[in-house]
């Protein structure tokens, strides 16, 4: 408690039966004193102290003083520096020197006399700073830049002293208190500032009363996430500050075995009421575990006139239904996708290198475009009866041809060698006309695939009753598997599809699950150009640009 304080407390009713007693004369003395203030431009103010800009009248408040680029308008307040020393003029040519003077120099600096603290509806007195130093008779008090006895309130100025009939709330704010002094024939306006507090009384005369928690609650956490206990409590205002909160934890429950928690700094803010001052408290627990809620929490809130607590316990947060299956959902989605991965790893190769990767080259010049892979089905008899054919569909193709409206009707396993070698200039390799005799057939086909840019089967059921015809095909899965340079093309016959082959068919594992996704066409005797012939064209290698210059519609109608 300040000692200033309580001394003007208690000699103040002494000091305001003399002084109000002569308000009416001193009001008259204050009003020349203003008048005649007015009239001087040289201002001193002590460096440190907050300073108000003179006005032009009381009333005005638009007045602007400059200083080379700098300008300041009365209304503002600010601190005083040493750089703010120097002459301000106004545009009508009037003239306003400052002088700021260091705390140093003053004939007598005590700082308490820079500040006030003044009780709520009492009485109130001020002294001006430098009190014992100074002639007093003079001295003239602002609120801001308009003087005390013109704010239509009880007081008095007596002797450097302002002395307030009743402290109210608005009253706290800077008062000014201007004095004459004569230096050197100079007569200064020496402006001293006091920084006044109201306070609403000296001591806290209740109990804390905590707003947040409430006694016995119980607070939702999160295992394994943080949380914040936080105690709002609500305080008597004090001078001398006691007022604390603190948060505990009771092992178990027993309040005689607490322990201090760890907290923030509190937040403290001024009530609704004057009076009321609001601390907010924190606790946070990095990490909630089992433990915790084997505990109990307990805020405790004391001051001079006592204290108070709240405790409190932690539950296990519900979680939604949906949020439980969340995590169990993602693992079984997770695990499905590893099983398609892990049972269609083969299709999955097969679709992305066959669909989704540019089969370029793979460095090595290939002697062949297309290997076509067929089993000759013999023509029917009247096909037999109005074509000339040998007996393999190779042998004279041109032949062949010769008859456009018989070829229409020729089976597959002839149309294709033949059109893409001889109307498209694709190099073709067949597999009985190509590969000399007398060598390992295995090593032939595979390495007659690795010449080719492309393998091409042609797919009926007497390819799949072959098993030379079937090992081809495996082969050309292989390849593709080994290299994306490699591509293949599906074409099924009349009456065949991926569904054609049984289990009892000799055919390849392999083979059976490739063939279900691997790039296909369905021929059917008489199919149109752009059913087939226009998807084949599509599906074949990149040709030269000459190549596909001489590239023709197939002569088949």
């Amino acid at each position: 408690m300040r000692t200033g304080f309580l001394l003007l407390h208690f000699l103040l009713p002494t000091i305001s039966k003399s002084c109000f007693s002569g308000k009416q004369q001193r009001k008259h003395t204050a009003a020349k004193h203003m008048s005649v203030d007015q009239q001087f431009q040289h201002y001193k103010v002590v460096e440190g102290e907050v300073f108000m800009m003179p006005c032009s009248s009381p009333e005005s408040s638009s007045t602007t003083w400059f200083k080379g680029d700098e300008s300041k308008k009365c209304e503002n307040q600010f601190v005083a520096n040493e750089k703010d020393s120097g002459t301000y003029r106004r545009p009508n040519g009037s003239n306003f020197t400052l002088q700021v003077i260091k705390k140093t120099k003053l004939k007598c600096y005590e700082p308490s006399e820079s500040s006030a603290m003044l009780q709520y509806a009492y009485p109130g007195t001020i002294l001006c700073p430098g009190h014992k130093c100074y002639n007093n008779t003079a001295v003239v008090w602002y609120k801001k830049n308009k003087a005390l006895w013109k704010h239509n309130r009880q007081h008095c100025e007596k002797n450097g002293q302002l002395v307030l009939n009743e402290v109210y709330e608005r009253d706290k704010g800077v008062f000014f208190c201007d004095r004459k002094i004569t230096e050197e024939g100079v007569t200064w306006i020496f402006r001293r500032a006091v920084n006044v507090t109201v306070i609403p009384f000296l001591n806290p005369s209740s109990l804390p009363e905590i707003m947040y928690p409430f006694q016995n609650m119980t607070e939702e956490v999160e295992l394994g996430q943080p949380h914040t206990v936080l105690c709002e409590v609500s305080f008597d205002f004090e001078v001398n500050i006691s007022r604390k909160v603190q948060w505990f934890i009771n092992d178990g429950g027993d309040e005689e075995k607490k322990t201090l928690l760890l907290m923030e700094e509190p937040q403290e803010k001024r009530g609704r009421l004057f009076s009321k001052v609001n601390v907010t408290q924190k606790s946070i627990i990095k990490e909630v575990m089992p433990q915790h809620l084997k505990h109990t929490y307990t805020c405790f809130a004391s001051n001079i006139i006592g204290n108070k607590s709240v405790t409190i316990k932690f539950k296990p947060k519900h979680q939604e239904p949906f949020l439980v299956w969340i995590p169990f959902a993602c693992f079984v989605l997770f695990a499905g996708a590893v099983v398609i991965l892990h049972v269609k790893w083969l299709e999955l190769q097969l679709i992305y290198r066959s669909h989704f990767q540019l089969g370029g080259s793979d460095g090595d010049e290939k002697d062949f475009d297309v290997f076509v892979s067929y089993v000759w089905t013999a023509p029917s008899t009247e096909v037999a009866n109005g074509l000339t054919l040998s007996s393999k569909p190779y042998s004279d193709a041109k032949g062949c041809v010769s008859n456009i409206r018989q070829i229409s009707e020729a089976p597959i396993e002839m149309l294709l060698p033949h059109v893409l070698e001889h109307q498209w200039g694709y190099r073709v390799c067949l597999l009985e006309r190509d590969i000399l005799p007398g060598g390992a057939y295995t090593n032939d086909v595979v390495l007659t695939i690795k010449r080719s840019r492309m393998l091409i089967c042609v797919l009926s059921a007497e390819y799949f009753a072959s098993s030379d015809a079937v090992f081809v095909l495996e082969s050309g899965v292989k390849a593709l598997l080994q290299t994306s340079a490699h591509k293949m093309l599906l074409i099924w016959t009349s009456g065949t599809s991926a569904s054609f082959i049984q289990p009892d068919l000799t055919v390849p594992k392999l083979v059976q699950r490739a063939v279900k996704v691997l790039p296909s066409l369905q021929w059917d005797a008489g199919a149109s150009y752009s059913a087939f012939w226009i998807p084949l064209q599509k599906a074949l290698p990149a040709q030269e640009a000459w190549q596909i210059s001489h590239m023709q519609r197939p002569q088949l109608d």
